[in-house]
């Protein structure tokens, strides 16, 4: 490994090395070697991103990660086409990351370099059209027809032509079969024209030639000039009241969009007069996409059990890498971050504060910039490719010092980080499922910390139990804050028995008596409510009621959702849709329900009984564009919305001090899930929902709604117990080995055939259970859910000891194994999913 990383200057310096290995987006276990042309020698850096070719046809990016004097023995090394940085895009420290994190998560590091580059930075490659230069029509003794000519004739005047414009010229929707005869008749050439995706955002700006901006006579001159043409002075003096030249000289440089200037209606011809006059100059500039924004505030004051918990934590700082935050929600973590964050960068380092979703940045990021400012990057995926490529360069030029994202912007290209906070660290979306690197962005963001020798600062109100344990274990710090910010009280638990309130017909669409009630008084105290239910969509299937038909997915073994606004029934795995049927088409029966509540279906039930209230929604039907979470959270900011219904992604970080009610529709739901992490994820889930709860002055009321009232969880929940059920869940999982007292691998087997399927996960069963380490090989076993996307899937758990190099070992064997049995002719076809610590 450390090979990848010799010293810079030596690089740059020694222009005798003829060979680069370069990092490329396959998912092939090793870096490819490419011989490096003379001219581009003593250009060559680590880090720099690189056109190559791969294959016969194909123009890949790549990152050169060492550069030396051995050809490769197995081929014949390919020259670097080209090189697309002056300066390096990713840096040693990141390539090193990449490494780690291929050799640690089981995958290739072609496929960490996808996934840490944006596609910005990647290249992409158009096919596009030229004549070719030894076709003679005349002497040629193919024929062409009309459509043919005009494709001829085009390229008359252009060199070139891509597929669209070929389709526009002859007005039709498919261009192949014409092309392909062109092509057969040698009449034209197809070439792959390569260029970057990321393009600068430039606008055309105005401003005042600089002889008149300097010289108030010259100015009253000009409006001397203009004196009876109304549209030009209107111009003018919208100029000067955005940029008031003689008080603020330097703004005219920059001068104004114009199409700011010409917002407001004023003509386009009158300016291009005024430009011709020699009044205003036009040019382009190319402007940031992220705004810059000033600070508007000074950090809040802490309390003195904020500032203790602070302290606190500095004085861990000094002997561990990593702390454990664990204050109660509302308890005011935010604030400490902050005061934390502005330390860091004052002495010089970066900082990177991971959060666990994009709904979550939305407010945050807004307190945040009121402090930070322009010093602050976002990023996540909502922004688009070319906003992504300018955080990505800002931190490399380091306009951006501290970055908040989601779980991707632990690939940012940081140089010295000195500080990586991860807030709501137990959070499962943390985890990246597909496609791979399969990583945990929190277990991740630790070792990148190691990396730059950083710390690392976990906060949570409901830490998860792999955190917790290592902080009982002396690895990590532990801070706690046991009680709400300023004189906010935590809020008051009820549980609402559904099978009580249905047996004495108190249930009205699926809402007990005491929710009812209570979202009532809130509504006639001019109060909010949020009310919880993981299930997005109106229903979860529609039943035939005469022969017991549910509609089930063509390609997956699910039943669809029924989406009521867009009258479709919908799979939430793979995106297949169909339209409702009128009749069972099982039966012929007229007679089909829905079944069960999903979001919609409750939105519609609480606008029937609660005519009055004002409805929102937030779960991902509603959240699809960039702006829906900012837009709903705004409206609910603003008192525009009494009672919003979500999914979980209304349980995070969310503060609106109006918020006194919080209902959860289905606490059983939550609770009955086939794994071993779900009391935890129950306990946290319920716990974070209530948490939005009574975080002002009025004390907040969580109502849970359950079957099962008797559960010993709910009991814990609301005493807040959580060092109890801690306890309690750690005895069960050091008896039945499960995290953190072993290390777990899924191994997913999938093919479209399901006894190949079968055949293939028996064999690598077989075959892991001779690995000499200590380990446990459960499976194989169809998946929870057997058929996804017309692929079966069988699924195997192995349990790995911690101690020694058990895991090293363990996955070298496996990389052999999955090797030898890829070669196997009956399962060349076969996928094999390794997952390392599964959620």
């Amino acid at each position: 490994m450390e090979s990848l990383f010799a010293d810079q200057d030596f690089l740059e310096k020694n222009s005798g090395n003829n060979f680069a290995d370069i990092i490329l987006p396959v998912p092939i276990p090793r870096m490819f070697t490419y011989r490096i042309p003379k001219n581009f020698q003593s250009e060559i850096q680590i880090g720099q991103r690189v056109i190559v070719q791969f294959g016969k046809k194909k123009i890949l990016t790549g990152i050169i990660g060492k550069v030396h004097n051995k050809p490769p023995q197995a081929y014949e090394a390919k020259p670097i086409l080209d090189i697309l940085d002056v300066q390096p895009s990713v840096n040693p420290l990141q390539i090193r990351f990449w490494v780690w994190m291929a050799e640690y998560y089981f995958c290739h590091i072609g496929e960490v370099m996808f996934a840490a580059l944006p596609s910005g930075l990647r290249l992409s490659s158009e096919s596009k059209i030229q004549a070719n230069p030894n076709f003679d029509l005349e002497s040629s003794p193919y024929p062409l027809d009309t459509r043919e000519e005009l494709i001829l004739e085009a390229l008359e005047n252009q060199n070139e032509l891509s597929y669209e414009d070929c389709e526009k010229i002859l007005g039709v929707k498919t261009i192949h079969p014409i092309l392909k005869s062109l092509v057969a008749k040698e009449a034209i050439l197809i070439f792959e024209k390569v260029q970057e995706k990321y393009t600068p955002k430039v606008e055309t700006r105005i401003r005042l030639v600089p002889a008149i901006a300097k010289d108030k006579n010259a100015l009253q001159a000009v409006f001397e000039a203009v004196q009876g043409k109304p549209k030009q002075e209107s111009i003018l003096l919208k100029y000067l009241r955005d940029i008031p030249v003689f008080n603020k000289p330097h703004l005219n440089e920059k001068g104004l969009d114009k199409a700011t200037l010409l917002e407001e209606g004023d003509s386009e011809s009158s300016l291009k007069t005024l430009i011709k006059n020699g009044v205003f100059e036009s040019f382009k500039l190319v402007v940031n996409r992220i705004e810059e924004e000033e600070p508007e505030r000074e950090a809040s004051a802490l309390s003195s059990t904020q500032q203790a918990a602070l302290e606190e934590i500095k004085t861990h700082f000094e002997t561990k890498q990593s702390v454990l935050l664990h204050g109660v929600t509302g308890s005011g973590k935010t604030e400490i971050y902050i005061k934390l964050i502005q330390e860091v960068l004052e002495s010089g380092s970066q900082v990177l504060l991971l959060l666990p979703e994009i709904a979550l940045t939305t407010q945050i990021v807004s307190r945040l910039k009121q402090v930070f400012g322009s010093q602050m990057g976002v990023y996540h995926s909502k922004y688009s490719d070319n906003e992504r490529v300018e955080v990505w360069n800002g931190v490399l030029s380091g306009r951006f010092t501290f970055v908040v994202g989601v779980r991707s912007s632990i690939f940012l290209p940081f140089d010295s980080l000195g500080l990586v906070i991860i807030d709501e660290e137990h959070e499962p979306s943390y985890k990246q499922f597909d496609p791979a690197p399969r990583f945990h962005a929190r277990d991740a963001a630790i070792m990148l910390a190691y990396f730059h020798q950083a710390r690392t600062l976990l906060g949570s109100a409901t830490p998860s139990f792999e955190t917790y344990f290592n902080a009982t274990q002396g690895k990590y710090g532990y801070v706690q804050i046991s009680h709400r910010f300023g004189e906010a009280s935590m809020p008051e638990y009820h549980l609402a028995n559904l099978s009580a309130d249905r047996k004495k017909n108190l249930l009205k669409l699926d809402s007990t008596r005491l929710l009812r009630e209570k979202i009532q008084n809130a509504l006639e105290n001019q109060q909010q409510i949020i009310i919880f239910q993981n299930r997005r969509g109106y229903s979860p299937y529609v039943q035939c009621e005469d022969c017991g038909w549910a509609a089930e997915c063509v390609q997956c073994d699910v039943s669809l959702t029924y989406h009521q606004f867009a009258e479709e029934l919908r799979c939430h795995y793979c995106g297949y849709k169909e339209k409702v049927p009128q009749t069972c088409p099982a039966c012929g029966s007229s007679q089909l329900s829905t079944q069960g509540m999903g979001t919609e279906r409750i939105e519609e039930s609480l606008s029937l009984l609660f005519p009055e209230a004002r409805m929102g929604r937030m779960d991902l039907d509603t959240t699809r564009n960039k702006y829906g979470y900012q837009r709903l959270l705004d409206e609910f900011a603003a008192g525009q919305i009494d009672i919003l219904v979500g999914t979980q992604m209304i349980t995070k970080g969310l503060d609106f001090g109006k918020v006194t009610v919080v209902g959860i529709w289905d606490g059983d739901r939550i609770l009955n899930f086939p794994d071993f992490r779900a009391g935890e994820r129950a306990y946290q889930q319920i716990t974070q929902v209530a948490g939005r709860a009574g975080r002002r002055d009025i004390k907040g009321q969580v109502i849970i709604q359950t079957r099962n009232p008797e559960n010993d969880l709910f009991e814990k929940v609301i005493r807040g117990d959580y060092f109890e059920f801690f306890r309690q869940e750690m005895f069960d999982r050091k008896k039945f080995f499960y995290p953190p007292f072993v290390k777990l691998v899924k191994i997913t087997t999938r093919h479209t055939d399901f006894k190949v399927a079968e055949k293939a996960a028996h064999a690598l069963h077989h075959q892991m259970a001779n690995l000499p380490v200590k380990k446990i090989v459960l499976g194989p076993e169809k998946g929870i859910i057997a058929r996804i996307k017309n692929q079966y899937q069988f699924e195997s758990l192995i349990k790995l000891d911690k101690a020694g190099n058990t895991q090293s070992v363990f996955k070298e064997g496996l990389s052999k194994i999955l090797e030898e049995l890829q070669s196997v002719p009956e399962f060349r076809s076969v996928r094999w999913i390794v997952d390392v610590d599964p959620n």
